[in-house]
C-alpha cells in the first residue's frame, strides 16, 4: 500500500434506471489497521490462488471442474489447516471463491480469458 491511504468504493443496492452509485472514500489506517488489511489482501490472494490451482488439478485428474459454491465449501476446513486465515472476515474469503467461479464462466462464455493466478505485486483488493 502506497502513503498509508486506501480508497474504497461502496456502491448501493438499488437499482434505478440501472444506475449504481458510487462512493468514494479515502482512509487513511493506522499502522495496526493497515497490517490488517495487508494481511487480509494477504489471505485473499492466496485462497484465489489455492482454488485456482485446485480447479486446475481437479480438472485434470477427473475431466470435470469444481465451481465456485464447491470451493466455497472447503474455508472451514482450511481455516483449520491455517490459523492465519481466521483474521480475515468469512465474508470476503467466500467471495474470493465466487469470484473465482464468476471469473470461470466468464472465460467459459468467451467473455474474459482464463483465469489467472494473482501477484503479491501491483493493486491489492477484496470485496
Amino acid at each position: 500500500m502506497s502513503k498509508s491511504c486506501v480508497m474504497l468504493c461502496f456502491i448501493g443496492n438499488q437499482f434505478r434506471s440501472k444506475m449504481l452509485k458510487v462512493v468514494k472514500v479515502r482512509l487513511y489506517p493506522s499502522p495496526q489497521q493497515q497490517q490488517l488489511l495487508e494481511q487480509s489482501f494477504g489471505n485473499c490472494r492466496w485462497l484465489w490462488n489455492y482454488c485456482l490451482n485446485l480447479m486446475n488439478q481437479t480438472y485434470k485428474e477427473t475431466g470435470k471442474g469444481l465451481s465456485g459454491y464447491d470451493v466455497k465449501k472447503l474455508i472451514p476446513q482450511l481455516k483449520k489447516e491455517h490459523e492465519w486465515l481466521t483474521l480475515t472476515y468469512s465474508q470476503c474469503l467466500q467471495q474470493v471463491c465466487l469470484n473465482l467461479g464468476v471469473a470461470f464462466n466468464n472465460f467459459f462464455e468467451k467473455r474474459a480469458k482464463y483465469p489467472r493466478f494473482k501477484s503479491k505485486h501491483g493493486k491489492q483488493s477484496m470485496q
